[in-house]
């Protein structure tokens, strides 16, 4: 099988997969107790006829789908209705509109929401990633390349620690630390700070970041460490790496000719993996120091029974994961050309 052929079946089995992600992504929530026509106005005055003209702004008053009968007819409507004519069949001819629908709560477009928070949250989780990964890698390679001496030892406790502490429990730890030293320990800027010039807001943002990102950079930095180093070992025990050895090659020529391909396979993997899943918002992170980003509006919408938030929310994460790991499959082509005879 050859390159172009695998990059079909992959891309193949990725629209399928986001395919099936979603018809789940649609039922999924509607499943949830509560009625979305109040949940996201608390107010107990709501009189019988605003409540049914809000399904009815919403969509709320059709059904599912088609004869799905429910003991809360109410929210998901009657039977016997046009197929065509259903809350799911909507959603998915909205869905190849590029139209995401309406927040219940916000009363804005989707995608909008989601363009704010998801560059907040992209700003966070891409400056950690990177940090992480050079961190990571990095000390994995040197606790490897002196395997079994205090320095080994101390990268191999430092790290399981590290990779232990619960992120929230170091957020706030983090928070109590910065709040003494002159950090901010929430939001994304000052209040009033836009009326500032540029270089004075991009500060700002960044004293704001700091926090979060060392946060995030420790525990991320800690698993990627942990992986290359352990994956490192594997590769150095191998025998062609002892010839390279019998050669005379230096340890650089070693690492970066011989070792280092096979050795980042598996980090490649956690990489992908990571990538698409914090697309979604480290809530944790997000939650402690109020940063405004995708975790906490995917929060809020679930407590407000926020329909098109959540399926918009969702749908993001899971693209996000497919395509990271569509990418992780084609770097470990590169890496390993084996691959692609498998």
């Amino acid at each position: 099988m050859n390159r172009w052929h695998l990059l079909q079946k992959k891309a193949l089995w990725s629209l399928f997969t986001i395919a099936f992600v979603i018809v789940l992504n649609f039922f999924l929530f509607r499943v949830l107790p509560g009625d979305p026509a109040r949940a996201g106005i608390k107010d107990p005055r709501l009189t019988p006829e605003t409540i049914e003209a809000l399904r009815t702004r919403f969509g709320l008053d059709k059904p599912v789908i088609n004869c799905f009968k429910t003991i809360n007819p109410l929210v998901l409507g009657a039977c016997d209705v046009n197929p065509l004519e259903t809350q799911f069949v909507i959603y998915v001819k909205n869905l190849f509109l590029g139209d995401l629908g309406v927040s219940y709560y916000y009363n804005r477009p989707v995608e909008d929401i989601l363009k704010e928070r998801l560059w907040n949250t992209i700003l966070l989780i891409g400056l950690g990633q990177i940090l992480a990964i050079l961190i990571g890698m990095a000390y994995g390679i040197f606790a490897a390349w002196k395997a079994r001496t205090v320095i080994d030892y101390g990268a191999l406790i430092t790290g399981l620690i590290a990779w232990s502490l619960p992120t929230f429990w170091l957020g706030i730890i983090l928070l109590f630390w910065g709040s003494s030293h002159g950090f901010p320990i929430s939001g994304k800027s000052t209040p009033g700070m836009s009326s500032y010039p540029l270089m004075m807001q991009i500060g700002d943002l960044a004293k704001h970041l700091f926090l979060p990102t060392v946060t995030y950079t420790i525990v991320y930095m800690a698993e990627y460490m942990l992986i290359m180093r352990s994956s490192l070992l594997d590769v150095l025990s191998e025998d062609y790496i002892l010839t390279a050895k019998a050669k005379g090659l230096s340890v650089f020529q070693i690492l970066k000719d011989h070792a280092l391909k096979n050795g980042m396979l598996p980090l490649v993997t956690v990489i992908a993996i990571n990538l698409g899943y914090t697309v979604g918002g480290v809530i944790q992170i997000e939650s402690v120091f109020s940063w405004p980003g995708l975790g906490g509006a995917l929060y809020e919408a679930v407590n407000r029974t926020d329909f098109p938030m959540l399926q918009g929310a969702f749908l993001l994460i899971a693209v996000s994961v497919v395509v990271a790991n569509f990418i992780a499959d084609l770097t470990y082509s590169y890496l390993d050309p084996r691959v692609q005879t498998g």
